[in-house]
């Protein structure tokens, strides 16, 4: 039946069913007209969606008797929706209901059925819904407000500040614990120092502090406090011996007293003291000057944080009559990360005010090597300072000076300052 007969029959029966509906009730006829209405707009979708098909088959008769393949929607985020079958969920059901069927030849491309369109209608609702639950464009990213990274900057200061602050905090406890005042656990009020008295000239207006293993420093003048030091037992060997002598020979009270020099190691250049004898010595050579004002320091270990393992100064702490009011620690890495470790083992343990009295830039991972890398000590060297300037655990710290540290690490060569002693010298007087 062609299009437009059809068209003439729906016409007649308008006309004349509602005379018959008329009698049945009074609102039947605009009801009745209504549903004839619907039903001949229905058919005539029908017929046009039919010859719609019709041209399609004709335009493209290969795609035509192809098999309907199962279709897969994905919607902007990158998530597979299923393909539409009987299986599908209500919600998915609704969207195909509420789909318009195609009503002309531009729902038909060359690349797709017409259902096609109805694939395309999804995959919109699809992205819409998805946009929609996350509250952000699927094809931007999220870009915080000024607000909100001001309020996370804020946040994180926050978090820094309390994380930072019990350790400021215990340091303080801890200073104020020691015999002495917080400002006389750094001497002259500046940290910086230096271990020998190489290069004295060229710093001393940046430090507070030298010492050079003896038990009186001589050699130089001013306003840098002088350490005095009991290096050993006196037994060792004779620059061991005399320099007991002349510790036993003061008479006034050192500002500061610094034990034993590495007694746990047997190498050149330390003490080599098993633990009762270094408790003995100090108990009775260095202990009795804390009554008249002297700050003690500890013997430093030779073993830096492997003194977990050792437990020298551990031993050492328990058998003397004593305590000492700083721990004293030397620092040979390459690293702030190895630095860190150091500073952070023996403040866990002893919880007291630390003095670095040697630090050398050392890769000490397998053995002891000194680093030779000019570049690499110069970045050494400022990080350390820096690194030292902030902690609050850290009263004074000194450059090492001593043997067995290489040709390009030393403050001077021959009485001429090096790279590294200028370096350094930069680096403190920063602070100084």
């Amino acid at each position: 039946m062609q299009f437009s007969t059809l068209v003439s029959v729906l016409a007649l029966l308008a006309t004349t069913t509602p005379v018959l509906s008329r009698t049945s009730h009074p609102h039947a006829a605009g009801a009745h007209r209504r549903h004839l209405a619907k039903q001949q707009a229905r058919v005539e979708n029908a017929v046009l969606k039919r010859e719609i098909e019709e041209q399609y088959v004709r335009d493209f008769p290969a795609r035509a008797v192809e098999p309907k393949r199962r279709r897969t929607v994905k919607n902007r985020r990158g998530a597979s929706c299923r393909a539409r079958t009987t299986t599908t969920s209500a919600s998915a059901a609704e969207t195909d209901s509420a789909t318009p069927t195609p009503t002309d030849d531009s729902a038909v491309t060359a690349t797709g059925t017409p259902t096609d369109a109805v694939a395309a209608e999804i995959e919109t609702a699809s992205s819409v819904e998805s946009e929609s639950a996350s509250g952000v464009p699927n094809n931007q990213y999220y870009a915080p407000t000024q607000a909100a990274t001001t309020s996370s900057s804020t946040a994180n200061a926050a978090a820094t500040s309390s994380s930072t602050s019990p350790a400021a905090a215990a340091a303080t406890t801890a200073a104020s614990s020691s015999s002495g005042s917080s400002s006389d656990l750094t001497p002259n009020g500046i940290k910086a120092g230096i271990a020998g008295g190489d290069a004295y000239d060229q710093i001393k207006d940046h430090i507070g502090w030298w010492y050079d293993w003896s038990a009186v420093p001589s050699g130089h003048s001013g306003a840098p406090i002088a350490v005095n030091m009991v290096w050993g037992a006196g037994t060792l060997d004779g620059t061991d011996s005399s320099r007991m002598s002349a510790f036993k020979a003061i008479t006034t009270p050192p500002k500061y007293i610094m034990g034993f020099e590495e007694p746990d190691c047997s190498t050149q250049g330390s003490a080599n003291m098993d633990i009762a004898t270094g408790a003995s010595v100090w108990n009775s050579v260095i202990a009795p000057w804390k009554s008249q004002g002297s700050l003690l320091i500890s013997p430093s270990m030779c073993h830096q944080k492997a003194e977990e393992y050792i437990q020298w100064l551990a031993g050492f702490t328990k058998q003397i009559s004593t305590p000492f009011d700083i721990v004293n620690l030397h620092i040979n890495k390459n690293s702030m990360e190895g630095v860190k470790a150091d500073l952070d083992y023996y403040w866990s343990v002893y919880q007291k005010p630390m003095w670095v009295t040697e630090f050398a830039c050392v890769d000490d991972s397998s053995s002891f090597i000194p680093c030779t890398d000019q570049g690499e000590i110069n970045s050494y060297i400022n990080d350390i300072v820096d690194l030292f300037e902030a902690d609050d655990r850290v009263y004074a710290y000194a450059y090492s000076n001593g043997e067995g540290l290489g040709d390009v690490w030393p403050m001077t060569v021959n009485g001429a300052l090096t790279q590294s002693g200028q370096t350094y010298i930069n680096a403190v007087s920063k602070y100084h």
